[in-house]
C-alpha cells in the first residue's frame, strides 16, 4: 500500500486523467441505472407495489391486463384453494380526464388509467392525503399525486373524455402509475361501467374483470388453473413483464448497462496494462534488488483499489447532483440499492482488469528489463 500511495502522489496528472475516464464510467452507468428504474416504475409502479403474490388472468391472454376478461363470480371457488388468504379482483383502463378549464384544448386533457378495485380491500393504496375510497360514493377516486402538477386538487370533480362521467378526487398516493400515466383508483363497479360503456364490449361475462389478485406465498399456480377453467396464474412478478412495453423498455436499458460494463472492463484493462508496460524497467530493478513479484502485484492492485473506489464514490455523488437538478417530470429513480449493487460490479471489473497487469509483471525478467540480455 506504502509503494501505491508513493506512486500515485509522484504520477498525479497521469492517474488523475485514469480516474477521469473512470468517473465518468460510473457516472454513467448510475444515470443509466436511475432511468431504467424511472422508467420501470412509471410503467409499472402500481403493479409492482401491490399487496399481491400472483394473478389470475384469462388463458391466452399472455399475461396482459388489456387482453384478459374474467368474472368475478369465480372469487369465491378461488378464495377456497388451499394457500389463498385473500382474492380481489381488479380491473385497469386506459381514458383521459378533462381539466374544468381549457378543456377543449390539448392542454385541458390528461391521460390517465383507471384502476377498479374493490373498496378497502388489499389493493387499495395507502393515502397520503385525503380520504379512502367507498362502495356508497362510486364516484369518488383516489389519484397519484403526479395530478397535482396538472393542476388538480382535493376536490376536484372532472369528466372522462368522450363519456360524461364525473370523477372527484377524495384522496392522493404517491409513486402508483400505469403504462406512464397517472393510476386513478375507483370502484370497480364504477370502472366497469365506464370500461364497458360501449353494448357488448363485456363479451356477455357477468361482473367482468380483467384479472384476479391474490395473497398467500404457498398458492399452487397449478392448482387453480386445473380447478378453474379457462384461467392462467402467474406470480406477480411475471404479470409485471406482461405490461406493454415493460419487458421492451427493461431490456434496453440493461442492454446498455451490460455493453457499457463490458467496454469498461477492456477500457480499464488497457490503460493499466499500458501503464505497468511502460514501468517495465522499474520493475526490473525493483527485482534484481529483491522485490518479488507478489509484493510488486500488490502495489499495482492497491493503486487501482484506490483509484476505483475514489472514482465510484464521485461518480456517485455527480450522479445525486444530477438526479437534484433534474426535471421533475423526468423518469429518474435512484434505488440506493442497485447503487451499491453497481458500485460492487464497476469494482469488481476494475480489479478483475489489474489482474492482466500483475500477469505482465510476474513474466518481466530483470535482465531483459534492465538490458542486459535480449
Amino acid at each position: 500500500m506504502y509503494l501505491a500511495l508513493k506512486e500515485l502522489k509522484r504520477n498525479k496528472t497521469r492517474f488523475f486523467m485514469i480516474g477521469i475516464i473512470f468517473v465518468l464510467i460510473a457516472w454513467l452507468v448510475f444515470i443509466l441505472s436511475g432511468l431504467g428504474n424511472g422508467l420501470a416504475s412509471l410503467a409499472a409502479s402500481t403493479f409492482k407495489t401491490m399487496d399481491a403474490n400472483y394473478v389470475v388472468f384469462e388463458k391466452g391472454s399472455q399475461h396482459s391486463m388489456g387482453k384478459s376478461l374474467l368474472s368475478a363470480e369465480i372469487l369465491p371457488e378461488v378464495s377456497e384453494i388451499p394457500g389463498v388468504k385473500a382474492a380481489s379482483p381488479m380491473g385497469s383502463a386506459m381514458a383521459t380526464a378533462l381539466k374544468s378549464d381549457g378543456a377543449d384544448s390539448d392542454d385541458g386533457k390528461v391521460d390517465i388509467a383507471l384502476i377498479g378495485i374493490e373498496p378497502g380491500s388489499f389493493l387499495e393504496p395507502q393515502k397520503t392525503e385525503g380520504e379512502g375510497l367507498s362502495s356508497g360514493k362510486p364516484t369518488d377516486v383516489v389519484v397519484n399525486a403526479s395530478m397535482k402538477d396538472e393542476g388538480f386538487q382535493l376536490g376536484d370533480t372532472f369528466k372522462l373524455d368522450g363519456s360524461t362521467q364525473s370523477l372527484t378526487i377524495v384522496g392522493f398516493v404517491e409513486n402508483k402509475t400505469y403504462n406512464h400515466v397517472a393510476s386513478v383508483f375507483l370502484p370497480i363497479e364504477e370502472w366497469r361501467t365506464i370500461a364497458f360503456a360501449a353494448p357488448g364490449s363485456d363479451k356477455g361475462i357477468a361482473e367482468p374483470v380483467n384479472a384476479i389478485m391474490l395473497q398467500g406465498k404457498d398458492i399452487k399456480a397449478g392448482d387453480i388453473d386445473t380447478k378453474l377453467e379457462n384461467t392462467e396464474t402467474v406470480t406477480r412478478s411475471v404479470a409485471v413483464m406482461g405490461l406493454p412495453g415493460y419487458k421492451e423498455e427493461s431490456g434496453t436499458i440493461y442492454m446498455m448497462l451490460a455493453f457499457l460494463l463490458v467496454i469498461s472492463a477492456f477500457m480499464l484493462g488497457v490503460f493499466f496494462y499500458v501503464l505497468t508496460m511502460q514501468k517495465t524497467n522499474q520493475f526490473g530493478i525493483m527485482k534484481a534488488i529483491g522485490a518479488r513479484s507478489g509484493f510488486l502485484g500488490k502495489a499495482v492492485v492497491s493503486q487501482v483499489f484506490i483509484l476505483s473506489v475514489l472514482s465510484i464514490l464521485i461518480g456517485i455523488a455527480l450522479t445525486y447532483g444530477t438526479a437534484a437538478i433534474m426535471p421533475k417530470g423526468m423518469p429518474f429513480t435512484l434505488d440506493p440499492q442497485l447503487v451499491v449493487l453497481y458500485s460492487f460490479v464497476l469494482l469488481i471489473i476494475a480489479m478483475l482488469s489489474s489482474l492482466v497487469s500483475v500477469r505482465t509483471i510476474t513474466k518481466i525478467d530483470p535482465l531483459v528489463a534492465l538490458g542486459r540480455v535480449d
